[in-house]
């Protein structure tokens, strides 16, 4: 993640409300980010609303996190209903549903500018090796162990294809994308953490009724959906269903029109048992794209 701009420390303490501290089903790690006392470290300048790095203290354990007020988000004239932190913890309920936790731990609470979305913070250190995940190449094909994208400009009337790993983390967070409707799927989303798990974050533009699935992950479009993801694909579809826990919680951070779309492309995606293709009727790739 990016440095971040140092600012005053300023910390508050929130008292257990429901969910109480130690309710079945909540993580430690939850709730250390729900309940503990959090303090603002410092600013992530490179972001287009306000992220504030912050520590995160409970019962002597302490953690380093990301804190997004409701306070600091911008606008937008495309998502009118709820707000960015609130779908950014839509999205952590979702991927932890599919048992695949390809989203860091995500609360939404009270903090020292209001409320907003709480968030691990994801490290992999220094000795962690880089992953190539994302690549410009020449030529017209990929190449082995590689996905391609689409053609890039690269400047002086140049163009180089873009291509993903054909990584099966990457192609869990594909259909993740796809079940959440992700508008900004960037490469700077994607956060290699300790023991080779992979992280992918930002999802504040997620859950819209209308197709906006903006990615960097078009490798698999139109492919057949693997037999795993197709079983996860069923989970959903049963979590999903009224009544269901899942579906009570989205019920409190996304509009009730908005959750019926998830369900529907739940439905789609199992139906048609592929990796969806760009719909045409809006852009296909995020801009910028890291």
């Amino acid at each position: 993640m990016p440095a971040p701009e140092r600012i005053p420390p300023r910390s508050v303490t929130v008292e257990p409300s429901v969910p109480a501290a130690g309710e079945a089903g909540r993580t430690a790690t939850e709730e250390l980010l729900a309940l503990g006392e959090l303090t603002v470290r410092g600013r992530i300048r490179e972001a287009s609303n306000a992220v504030l790095l912050c520590d995160v203290t409970r019962d002597g354990a302490t953690s380093p996190c990301v804190y997004k007020p409701v306070a600091g988000e911008r606008p937008l004239w495309d998502f009118p209903d709820g707000n960015l932190a609130r779908r950014e913890v839509a999205a952590y309920l979702v991927s932890e549903a599919t048992g695949w936790g390809l989203v860091p731990p995500t609360v939404l609470r009270d903090g020292p500018y209001g409320e907003g979305m709480v968030q691990q913070w994801i490290d992999a250190g220094p000795d962690a090796p880089e992953e190539a995940l994302l690549a410009l190449v020449e030529g017209e094909e990929p190449g082995e162990g590689w996905k391609a994208v689409g053609f890039a400009d690269v400047g002086e009337g140049r163009t180089a294809l873009l291509v993903h790993a054909d990584d099966e983390r990457l192609r869990r967070l594909a259909v993740l994308d796809a079940v959440i409707n992700n508008g900004d799927r960037k490469g700077g989303h994607l956060l290699p953490g300790p023991g080779g798990r992979l992280y992918g974050i930002d999802h504040g533009v997620t859950f819209n009724t209308e197709d906006k699935l903006r990615t960097l992950l078009w490798g698999w479009a139109d492919e057949p959906l693997t037999d795993e993801a197709l079983a996860v694909l069923d989970r959903l579809a049963a979590a999903l269903a009224a009544g269901a826990p899942l579906a009570t919680r989205l019920a409190e951070l996304i509009t009730p029109d908005e959750l019926a779309a998830v369900r529907g492309r739940v439905g789609r995606l199992t139906a048609t048992g592929r990796h969806p293709k760009p719909s045409g009727q809006w852009p296909a790739i995020p801009w910028p794209p890291v």
